[in-house]
């Protein structure tokens, strides 16, 4: 008897160490770069906080076009690496092709919806936090005039704008709120000239606070805000650091824990498919203020925010945020 429950034990030990070498983590960026210190480089935290923390090492891919995202995905798939996270709605029809190749493979994508069995689809709900901003942004403006630059004009994007501006206009009703988009593909991503420009537009037009949704174009935002002497809200990371003192606040998008959850619940053997949905409540967004030597997190309560006749994207919006900050401090 006491033989059989030793080798209970020692199968037990095994199973266990065969399940955490499956753990083959693979990450595969949006077009904007690994280091566009916005959307690609949440992700690639996530991916370092889990190999701090597990020694376990993990391969990525920086796509520079459609078709190179899915001959990455594909591959990574192919050399037995699991789970495969890919972060852009950009990877939604390659996802949906490879995953159904690979069915003992689990995938996460970003920012999209892949019905498969293993796949786990993670959104955000980014109105919630460009509420937050926005209502920073009523708060802050002094000319009644703050400006939106988005990357590439889809829903996603238009979603980040939406709730931008009824945030500001919860705090400021008569507020005049400027919106802009790159472009309408890809490279809308990487061209922070042109979020420069965008940028310098409104600030002509009496905008003092301009929040950047565009990844790496934000850059460029960011820059001539600070050069101009305006406030900018950064976007996806805690931006901050770039500009001390102009960087008013940041919509903070957790890709990170997308990335870090994929690869730790497989290593755990809890890895479930399915929608995730993230909101302020859940601590997918959230923002942060870091100006004048203040740093923290604001709060918020859960009632209903009403849909306004200022945005132009349907979408369900259910909870308003209140804001509680010691802005006469600033």
């Amino acid at each position: 008897m006491k033989k059989t429950l030793l080798s209970l034990v020692a199968v037990a030990a095994l199973s266990s160490t065969a399940i955490a070498a499956e753990v083959k983590p693979a990450l595969v960026y949006g077009t904007g770069g690994k280091f566009d210190k916005s959307f690609n480089e949440a992700a690639y935290a996530g991916a370092e906080q889990f190999k701090k923390e597990t020694g376990t090492d993990y391969r990525d891919f920086e796509p520079k076009d459609d078709t190179q995202g899915e001959q990455a995905i594909r591959n990574f798939a192919s050399r037995g690496y699991n789970p495969v996270v890919a972060v852009s709605f950009a990877w939604t029809s390659a996802m949906e092709k490879v995953a159904a190749e690979f069915p003992d493979t689990k995938f996460v994508i970003v920012d999209s919806v892949v019905d498969l069995k293993n796949v786990r689809s993670v959104l955000y709900k980014e109105e919630e936090g460009s509420y937050l901003v926005g209502v920073l942004a009523g708060l802050a403006s002094k000319t009644g005039k703050v400006g939106f630059i988005g990357g590439m004009d889809i829903p996603l994007i238009r979603k980040f704008g939406c709730g931008y501006a009824q945030g500001v206009k919860a705090a400021k009703p008569d507020a005049q709120v400027f919106q802009n988009m790159t472009g309408t593909t890809g490279a809308a991503w990487n061209d922070p000239v042109r979020g420069g420009e965008l940028t310098k537009n409104q600030i002509d037009q009496g905008a003092d606070v301009v929040y950047a949704a565009a990844g790496a174009t934000g850059l460029g935002v960011l820059q001539t805000a600070a050069d101009n002497k305006k406030f900018s809200i950064g976007v996806d990371s805690n931006q901050n650091h770039l500009h001390p003192g102009s960087v008013l606040t940041s919509m903070v998008k957790r890709v990170d824990l997308a990335v870090y959850n994929a690869y730790k619940d497989l290593k755990d053997d809890k890895f479930t498919a399915g929608i995730q949905s993230l909101g302020v409540k859940e601590d997918g967004v959230s923002a942060g203020v870091s100006f004048g030597g203040l740093s923290g997190r604001l709060l918020s309560s859960s009632t209903f925010m009403e849909p306004s006749d200022y945005c132009d994207v349907n979408f369900p919006v259910d909870r308003r945020l209140r804001i509680m900050w010691p802005w006469d401090s600033i």
